[in-house]
């Protein structure tokens, strides 16, 4: 296994890590399911915007019709239990 160094602010870091914890996941784990996603889309897993309101009202709608239909789980072992 390879290791991947990134460079990024303390603020970015410390809110991504407390975003990803919420969801029960490391910093690792996140990044190893965007690269495979990457992998699987063959490019970016979205749409790279330069208008970031459009991109979060997009985002909430999504998110709420999510939170409808969506199964909630307290981990990432409790989710993958379920699968």
């Amino acid at each position: 296994m390879g290791t991947l160094n990134v460079r990024i602010d303390k603020n970015t870091k410390t809110k991504a890590k407390k975003t990803l914890s919420a969801l029960g996941l490391d910093t690792s784990t996140a990044v190893r399911i965007f690269l495979h996603q990457v992998i699987a889309d063959k490019g970016l897993p979205f749409t790279p915007t330069r208008n970031p309101v459009a991109v979060r009202a997009q985002w909430d709608k999504e998110v709420a019709a999510a939170k409808k239909t969506s199964l909630r789980y307290k981990n990432a072992k409790e989710a993958l239990a379920d699968l």
